[in-house]
């Protein structure tokens, strides 16, 4: 049954008010989202940063995509290395997520206060007790207004974590970290 035509806000022109960036914000927020962390391995450095943007865009062949901020050391480096890994966190891992979504995290050390192994083809960082966890090959870099989409054929996957973990992923919503309610 059709209710007529909701009340919007207008969004338009390439110079929006920052009341429209903020009221944005707030309503994206609302998207719930699993929450995983993209590494890489460049010039034998560790990069890795907490990502919610992120999504399986193809099963044949199997193609995941990331949403990075382009001016964020990560993006550079994933890029510039051409491959990543994304490793999907449990609930229990909000620690781990917390650590390296900080800004400012240091390039050096970074990951010493985290557990995580090597995938097998690119020895890029996978986080230990990850729900699941691919390995990826770029195939594809597009520019979105702040954003660098990147596009990539998974090389190899996997999963770490116990049963429990698998059934409690740790989530992004309402700009915090929640779990599933069960």
């Amino acid at each position: 049954m059709e209710h007529g035509v909701f009340p919007g806000e207008p969004v338009a022109g390439p110079d929006l008010p920052d009341e429209v960036i903020d009221r944005y914000r707030e309503l994206s927020a609302d998207i719930a989202s699993g929450v995983g962390v993209v590494s890489t391995r460049l010039r034998g450095r560790d990069y890795a940063a907490t990502v919610s943007g992120f999504l399986s865009v193809s099963y044949d062949p199997p193609t995941l995509l990331v949403s990075l901020y382009a001016e964020a050391r990560i993006a550079e480096a994933v890029i510039d290395a051409g491959s990543w890994a994304l490793s999907l966190l449990p609930a229990r891992l909000r620690g781990t997520a917390n650590w390296l979504a900080s800004p400012g995290s240091p390039l050096e050390g970074l990951l010493n206060q985290v557990n995580y192994g090597r995938a097998p083809e690119t020895g890029a960082a996978v986080i230990e007790d990850s729900i699941a966890w691919f390995e990826v090959r770029t195939t594809q870099v597009t520019t979105a207004a702040t954003h660098q989409l990147i596009v990539g054929e998974v090389v190899s996957m996997g999963r770490r974590a116990g049963a429990d973990d698998e059934a409690d992923p740790l989530l992004h919503f309402a700009s915090a970290y929640a779990r599933l309610a069960r």
